[in-house]
């Protein structure tokens, strides 16, 4: 009687979950599918361009949810009130219609049904890929952040100045502008690299997570940090070839690289460098485990 009682409650709780999931698909779909549309055919605005490192991370989200649906199963069933107040923010941001809302309701609301069902432990086996699906979420980050982006702009105008120079070519540097053989060519603040950096650390994280090593402080900072530097060189590489390519009258390459798929094989071959980089850090860098005292002290 008590095996058929268990196998009633989690046929209904199994039920529960795919109605749920259901009803996120119908919801989120069309939102998703936007998305994802931006993402690929850049048709969109620039700052939602800059979460397009959702492509890999969103699916990701879904798989480390799904590895972990054995241990959600065995979570007991907590009720966090918490979860309750987050699901009226997430249902009222998705009604408000407007479109930074709605797209963080998605976070919120899964946020909501983690705490709702399992609590706090049932949140902390999901925080990772809640993180994932956060920082994947197209908000008004980059353009808060961009009026900022000014003095990184001069450090690149004037690092591309600086290397073509060693190559022969007069090139003036003027704040953000560089004159090149009687052309302009603007370091303008999406051209800083902030794009690049924002997926560099969201793709760092993934790898990090993949390869167990987040639980090391020391692999997970010093990853970050030369994944951060590596992302600086490469847009500085970037765009001394972009200043080269349009200074010299060469627009096609300027804008296959700029505009078109060249600019997207750049950054995926950078994206590339990070993983042996990780497996060095991994295989150099691990934390040995504590010595463990003898129990028993031997007698000389």
């Amino acid at each position: 009687m008590a095996i058929q009682q268990q196998l009633k409650s989690r046929n209904t709780e199994q039920l529960l979950s795919f109605s749920i999931l259901g009803i996120l698909l119908l919801l989120y779909s069309p939102i998703l599918l936007h998305w994802l549309d931006g993402w690929l055919h850049k048709n969109i605005s620039i700052e939602h361009e800059y979460f397009s490192h959702g492509i890999i991370g969103l699916p990701f989200a879904g798989y480390l949810a799904w590895t972990n649906r054995k241990q959600w199963q065995r979570l007991p069933n907590i009720i966090n009130p918490v979860g309750i107040g987050l699901l009226i923010i997430g249902a009222v941001f998705y009604l408000s219609g407007v479109t930074e809302w709605v797209n963080l309701s998605l976070p919120i609301i899964l946020t909501a049904i983690c705490l709702w069902f399992k609590g706090i432990p049932g949140l902390k086996l999901e925080g990772f890929p809640l993180i994932l699906v956060f920082l994947a979420t197209p908000t008004a980050l980059p353009y808060l952040i961009t009026p900022y982006s000014f003095p990184l702009q001069s450090f690149i105008a004037g690092t591309a100045a600086f290397i073509l120079n060693q190559f022969g070519m007069k090139v003036v540097v003027d704040g953000i502008n560089l004159y090149i053989g009687g052309r302009i060519v603007e370091v303008a603040p999406y051209c800083a690299g902030l794009k690049m950096l924002f997926t560099t650390l969201y793709v760092g994280l993934m790898l990090l997570n993949w390869t167990d090593a987040l639980s090391s402080r020391r692999i997970t900072f010093g990853f970050l940090s030369i994944a951060v530097v590596i992302s600086v060189t490469a847009n500085i590489i970037r765009n001394t070839l972009l200043a080269f390519f349009h200074g010299t009258g060469q627009d096609g390459a300027f804008s296959w690289l700029h505009e078109g798929w060249g600019g997207d094989l750049y950054s995926g071959c950078m994206l590339l460098l990070l993983i042996p980089l990780l497996n060095w850090m991994n295989s150099y860098l691990v934390e040995a485990p504590p010595m463990k005292l003898d129990e028993e002290v031997q007698e000389v």
